[in-house]
């Protein structure tokens, strides 16, 4: 059997069999909700509620804020108690819509279902703009915008991103085994826009059994199909996927579609058939409770906009001596300084760790053992940027090609060292790119 991968990468310890077998569970919270004015790239949505107006489940409570924008809907029925900024997982404050949950559930009317014969592509378009659809495998990129490029017919592959490579988190993995056939009516959907492609559904290796469930649906469809990776980090970048399955290459300055691609990944494939087939928009997603230090890993059904504290609560609280808690996985999440904050749409895993080893670990210097080298999947050389970075010297880190990082962490984990390569690299990433951004804004 072909096994589809990309030059580089690890394999660390998965940890996903704490909570595989978890089925998903529904949670349904009390309290206050906080929804995020941004949870995607792009521009702030927009209230369009105030303090004391009441709102139903499913109603739009932020429209977009611009062309890259999109809206936010109210995941409980309740009052809204004001707009005031909130921590967030990522440690930083965001305007958020406060809503009071009155524990009713009341429904707002759902949008007009038409079938997917009958919809034009402005209609499938629109629609997905008005669920609040956005990228939930990453940054959150709008979904509509994505499913817009310049030249629609040069596109011929859509990949679903089925890998869920970061370690412990399971929940597109719960997903694809409990409800594929929505992943399935995603495809239809998007291959709807793009007549001259194929859906291609990218699952590692260590999850054949859902390989198979995909495969039966897909016998007779002529346009999608099932490539098995390589159980491998980072697998499911999007760089790494698309150079995986067609063996193009693109960087920083490439779009999907400039290789003639679609990427989207599991849950985004499902809200976009709840979208189109349900009239539903999106404000619940599936999130993983996992790690040493949790007492019950599980996989939860979760709105937007619940508290974190309270998710945790759900899986049976910490054990005792538990010492971090990371938002997102180990690899690219980022570790919380409080779980008063609130799920958003691209929140996928709340990982609660036993031991903190990173923080233990004593850095020492670079050996130039090369391993971060062989690591790296963008082929740069992490040593030699961390230490640019770590000089302040942003024009060695940018002729160095430091921008196509993709801040895997990678070469900080196969780093003997134990030097914190990513995080180095990841603040002078920031740097130039402000700096490229403020020079082309001086050049307008």
């Amino acid at each position: 059997m072909k096994l589809f991968s990309f030059k580089g990468g690890v394999h660390p310890f998965e940890g996903k069999e704490l909570a595989k077998g978890s089925p998903i569970t529904e949670l349904k919270p009390t309290g206050q909700l906080a929804f995020a004015l941004s949870q995607h790239i792009g521009a702030p949505a927009k209230a369009i509620v105030k303090a004391g107006d009441r709102v139903l489940r499913g109603q739009m409570i932020a429209e977009a804020g611009g062309f890259v924008s999109a809206p936010v809907h109210s995941s409980v029925s309740g009052t809204v108690k004001g707009i005031k900024p909130h921590m967030t997982g990522t440690g930083s404050p965001v305007s958020c819509i406060l809503v009071e949950n009155d524990g009713l559930y009341e429904e707002a009317e759902r949008l007009p279902v038409i079938p997917l014969a009958q919809m034009t592509k402005d209609d499938i378009l629109n629609r997905v703009g008005e669920a609040g659809i956005v990228g939930m495998g990453g940054a959150g990129f709008p979904t509509k915008v994505k499913l817009m490029p310049k030249d629609p017919l040069k596109i011929d592959t859509i990949i679903a991103n089925c890998c869920e490579c970061e370690p412990y988190i399971t929940a597109d993995y719960r997903v694809m085994m409990e409800t594929p056939e929505r992943l399935i009516q995603g495809m239809r959907v998007i291959l709807k826009l793009f007549p001259m492609a194929r859906g291609v559904f990218a699952v590692e290796n260590n999850k054949m059994d859902c390989v198979e469930k995909l495969r039966a649906l897909c016998a007779s469809e002529t346009d999608m199909e099932v490539a098995v990776m390589k159980t491998k980090y980072p697998q499911g970048g999007e760089r790494q996927i698309i150079n995986a399955i067609t063996g193009r290459a693109i960087n920083s300055s490439c779009l999907p579609a400039d290789a003639g691609c679609i990427v989207d990944n599991v849950g985004t494939l499902c809200a976009i058939s709840d979208a189109v087939f349900e009239g539903k928009p999106l404000y619940e997603r599936v999130l993983t409770v996992s790690g040493e230090g949790i007492q019950n890993p599980s996989n939860f059904l979760v709105p937007v906009g619940m508290n974190v504290s309270e998710i945790i609560e759900a899986a049976g609280g910490f054990r005792s001596g538990a010492e971090k808690v990371v938002s997102g996985g180990p690899m690219m999440g980022f570790s919380m300084i409080t779980t008063d904050v609130p799920v958003t749409k691209t929140s996928s895993s709340i990982l609660v760790i036993e031991k903190d080893v990173v923080s233990r670990s004593e850095t020492t210097a670079c050996i130039n053992c090369g391993r971060c080298v062989d690591a790296c999947p963008e082929f740069l050389v992490p040593s030699r940027l961390a230490d640019a970075a770590e000089r302040n010297d942003l024009e060695v880190f940018d002729r160095d090609h430091g921008a196509e990082c993709i801040e895997c962490g990678s070469c900080s984990y196969v780093c003997p060292a134990k030097r914190h390569l990513k995080q180095s690299i990841a603040t002078a990433k920031k740097m130039v790119l402000a700096e490229r951004k403020k020079k082309a804004a001086a050049m307008k």
